[in-house]
């Protein structure tokens, strides 16, 4: 197996008024119901970051070291939140029950995802607050794990800490292969390479767990509360498409990467090279269909505030 990512084919192009005036290369594959490869373009074995993709894995990592929280909770440690007041006020609650504040977390300061909520703390006089970086769900969760522990909190990020070794081999167990990397993600946390073969693989694997285990609590929670795993306004795609496609399990990550599956079906995972996001759903919905899978993946172009294009899939 490469360690190293070798970059993908051509998956996607921009259109406008006919005319393709970008395309998106990258990689991508998709397993069947029974985990074996059913179609696949570039490289799906060489290690990428999958970024947020992997908090669902690190969620069934925390739970397995303690952490002792369920339903939206669990949804929100999984979650890449867009700074509502949804989510906000459910990561200060996480911490409040665990006896820590804010000041505790170690994601960086920074402003909501969502344009509204973001307008609406800049209307209130208010700054950038760890509270409301996308990723504040899943260090709350950290915490509460490391505090159940009798861990030290200060360094909870530290690739060396009881808690990162436990969800680094937490993450290899359900990816089916080893960690080759570890870098640090954009909230500080270490994020894990490895490939999107074992990506796809490790979701299916959350689907079809039987119910009881940590993983099926996991994927259970994400699909049952989805406005805690993104959020509800324009600029959410996992939250929109859970509620449309049933039983889908999906988690976006940056840089271009989603990951997701549906039980008795198959699973999917990608990479867009150059990092666009607007290029994942029209590949996404192109690898369901090949599982019989109807997705919304339509992403139009607009120009002077009306569609003029899309972004398509070319694979």
């Amino acid at each position: 197996m490469s360690d190293l990512y070798a970059g993908g084919e051509p998956l996607a192009e921009v259109v406008r008024n006919e005319f393709v005036e970008s395309r998106h290369h990258g990689s991508v594959v998709v397993l069947g119901a029974d985990g074996e490869v059913a179609a696949w373009a570039g490289d799906v074995l060489g290690a990428v970051f999958p970024r947020s993709s992997s908090k669902p894995l690190q969620a069934v990592g925390m739970l397995r070291a303690g952490l002792d929280v369920d339903g939206p909770d669990l949804a929100l440690v999984a979650a890449s939140h867009r700074g509502q007041a949804v989510h906000v006020t459910a990561v200060q609650a996480l911490l409040d029950r665990t006896g820590l504040t804010v000041d505790d977390l170690r994601c960086p300061p920074d402003f909501p995802l969502s344009e509204d909520a973001r307008d609406a703390v800049v209307r209130a006089g208010h700054g950038r607050e760890r509270v409301f970086m996308n990723c504040s769900g899943k260090h709350a969760g950290m915490l509460r794990t490391a505090r159940a522990n009798g861990w030290p909190l200060e360094t909870y990020l530290d690739p060396a800490h009881p808690l990162q070794e436990r969800l680094t081999a937490t993450v290899a167990e359900l990816a089916g292969e080893p960690i080759r990397g570890t870098g640090v993600d954009g909230c500080g946390a270490p994020v894990l390479a490895f490939s999107l073969r074992g990506l796809a693989g490790s979701f299916l694997r959350l689907v079809h767990a039987p119910e009881g285990t940590q993983e099926r609590a996991v994927a259970d929670a994400m699909r049952r509360y989805p406005v805690l795993v993104s959020g509800d306004d324009a600029g959410d795609d996992d939250t929109r498409l859970m509620r449309a496609v049933p039983g889908l399990l999906l988690k976006g990550g940056a840089e271009g990467v989603a990951a997701a599956a549906v039980p008795g079906v198959g699973a999917v995972a990608l990479k867009i090279d150059d990092g666009g996001m607007r290029a994942r759903l029209p590949v996404l919905a192109s690898a369901f269909a090949r599982l019989g899978v109807n997705l919304p993946g339509r992403v139009p172009v607009l120009g002077g505030g009306r569609e003029v294009g899309v972004v398509r899939s070319v694979w």
